[in-house]
């Protein structure tokens, strides 16, 4: 891949690349909300990744009407593995597509459904922010009381809708084939002078149409799989115990976070895989350390940002 510049007064090539995997469900109405964009992508490549249900079909159907969505089939390994095996997918997309001059990538699961004006926001963003590497909005699980949104730092992208600006997914080396490629990516944007984030706008909000980190199987092997995830990427033990406590306020309501915690300290107990890259971990763990000393500072200024808020003027 080559670098490419935004051409003055011309959109920009926006190439989107969904790994799909029996979505049978969810598909119809992912292609109905990126084909009702204000801003279209220049291509969206679908990669069918061993669907055996009707996926395929749909997708090839609605290509059929429009003149963006690419289908492609890829060889079926026989199981759905998340994580490393979906970046495996979007890589065979990447090769596919049908475009190569491309100013901006996106991973787009099938699972979510957003707004009109989408792409839009994050393109006002990127034009706002040159060292801006990634951006999303902010992901809500619609539920019968209405939306209940997936907490995430400021500085996270939604992995369901990576959108990220083309010379900084080069300079990280795009997305690693690798178990918590959607962590790593982050912190490696961050070690090559990037930013990332995700904001807060009506017009940006995602509706995940599935638990965030349930896993195919359950919530419980979800929340492990994830502790054990952020223990492959190298995170340091008190952030790790942070960051389920933090998922706490999530459901499974305290029980999540635990999960988290014991699915990093029995991989760490077990001298499961590391993320090999040593530099790596060690900077992550620096930027992590980082944090938690800044985290009294940060929960003091919260505090008193919810007392004025309470006292009114």
């Amino acid at each position: 891949m080559s670098g490419c510049d935004l051409k003055p007064n011309q959109p920009p090539s926006i190439l989107v690349i969904s790994p799909v995997r029996d979505e049978a469900r969810f598909i119809e109405a992912a292609i109905d909300s990126l084909s009702a964009q204000t801003i279209r992508p220049t291509a969206w490549v679908i990669v069918n990744d061993g669907s055996s249900d009707d996926t395929a079909a749909i997708a090839r159907s609605r290509a059929a009407e429009t003149d963006f969505i690419h289908v492609v089939d890829k060889p079926d390994r026989g199981h759905r593995q998340v994580g490393s095996g979906v970046i495996e997918a979007f890589n065979y997309g990447l090769a596919a597509a049908p475009v190569s001059d491309w100013d901006f990538i996106v991973k787009l699961d099938a699972d979510i459904t957003y707004g009109p004006r989408y792409i839009e926001r994050m393109l006002a963003e990127f034009a706002a922010d040159e060292k801006l590497a990634a951006v999303s909005g902010r992901v809500y699980r619609p539920e019968s009381g209405g939306d209940v949104e997936e907490r995430k730092s400021p500085d996270m992208v939604c992995g369901p809708f990576k959108f990220y600006r083309r010379a900084a997914f080069e300079a990280i080396g795009g997305f690693e084939q690798t178990l918590q490629w959607d962590g790593i990516d982050i912190h490696r944007a961050r070690m090559t002078g990037w930013r990332t984030r995700n904001i807060s706008d009506p017009d940006a909000r995602i509706h995940h149409h599935r638990l965030m980190g349930s896993s195919q199987v359950s919530i419980v092997h979800g929340r492990l799989r994830w502790g054990r995830g952020i223990h492959f990427m190298g995170y340091h033990p008190a952030y790790a115990v942070a960051s389920g406590v933090y998922r706490m306020r999530d459901w499974p309501y305290v029980v999540g976070g635990l999960l988290i915690i014991a699915g990093y300290f029995s991989a760490a107990a077990r001298g499961a895989e590391r993320y090999p890259d040593p530099a790596f971990r060690a900077d992550l763990r620096r930027w992590q350390r980082r944090q938690l000393a800044g985290l009294p500072r940060a929960l003091l200024r919260a505090g008193l940002r919810r007392g004025s808020k309470r006292r009114g003027p």
